[in-house]
């Protein structure tokens, strides 16, 4: 993110590491090894896109920013939960994660996968302890961050990514795994912020075809810039989609970087229908894909088609 959309969002992401940390204290003398696992990975230094996501939506609909921002918690807790399993040596087998090693790495795989159990159920704890808010909504929030971990969600999603990303797939099977693996969670949150704010159907369902957009995108960059550090990418393994089918291998880097530019101005165009051009959440599209990280898209499309051209020019 560039300074000047940092300055936008940063009052609500001192908010939300502010509540992780009142529910997950930071590793003390004495605590487990389950429960520093547990801290290091919720508390990790992170961009905290999707309980932005939920704060934001639900204050700009005219919900209550405090339980807004618990029920962000929650999300950036299934996140968590979820980026101590994807790094496992039996999933994508990672050693970096948010500029610190693995979980598994200091607290060993066992420790690993209890962490990340603690932390889903504390995320689901964490929603029906939101007394602000009517049962009825409390009951929503879990059902839709339920749904977003599952067979329909990040589950399924890292389950076709594990069995297929080895062999050529159509790139619409890719493209459903995306969104299974990233779609979902900003689904959840945005929908998430649109219940807290008692919002209505037709407003929920912009939202979820705004964040399907968004997590098409964010998932096309993280593998765009899979192969340097980015804002996206630094802090944790690069390289990691060598030999995988993914849509930049299938297509090439300009390809993708065309998709990017579509799924964001379509993104945006949900928003429009939702907030108009004022929206809040535009500020935080735009930090995601700030000047920066377009200018090193064209920069890798460049050196791509640069290469082509040069193979071509010598046959």
């Amino acid at each position: 993110m560039t300074v000047d959309l940092k300055s936008g969002v940063a009052v609500y992401v001192r908010k939300i590491d502010q509540r992780l940390a009142d529910l997950i204290p930071r590793a003390l003398p004495g605590q487990t090894q389950l429960d520093a696992a547990i801290a290091a990975s919720v508390l990790a230094p992170g961009k905290r896109l999707r309980p932005l996501m939920t704060a934001i939506a639900a204050e700009d609909l005219g919900g209550d920013l405090a339980p807004a921002i618990d029920a962000g918690c929650a999300v950036e807790m299934v996140h968590a939960a979820s980026l101590i399993l994807d790094d496992l040596p039996s999933m994508d087998d990672a050693t970096m994660r948010r500029g610190q090693p693995a979980v598994h790495i200091t607290y060993g795989e066992d420790v690993a996968v209890l962490a990340s159990i603690g932390v889903l159920a504390g995320a689901f704890e964490m929603l029906t302890t939101i007394e602000t808010l009517p049962p009825a909504a409390r009951t929503e929030c879990i059902r839709l961050l339920t749904r977003a971990v599952g067979v329909s969600g990040l589950v399924g999603g890292q389950f076709e990514d594990l069995r297929g990303g080895r062999a050529a797939r159509p790139v619409a099977d890719i493209a459903v795994a995306n969104g299974l693996k990233t779609g979902s969670l900003f689904s959840a949150a945005v929908e998430i912020g649109a219940v807290v704010a008692g919002a209505d159907a037709t407003t929920r369902s912009r939202l979820r075809e705004f964040a399907a957009e968004l997590g098409h995108a964010f998932q096309l960059l993280d593998d765009l810039l899979d192969g340097g550090s980015s804002a996206i990418t630094i802090g944790k393994d690069i390289g990691k989609d060598i030999g995988k089918s993914t849509i930049v291998s299938m297509l090439g880097r300009p390809s993708v970087v065309h998709r990017i530019d579509r799924h964001v101005e379509t993104a945006h165009a949900r928003l429009n229908d939702v907030f108009g051009p004022a929206g809040r959440l535009h500020i935080l599209v735009g930090a995601i894909f700030d000047t920066t990280l377009r200018a090193r898209m064209a920069e890798a499309a460049g050196s791509e088609t640069g290469l082509r051209e040069q193979e071509a020019g010598a046959r």
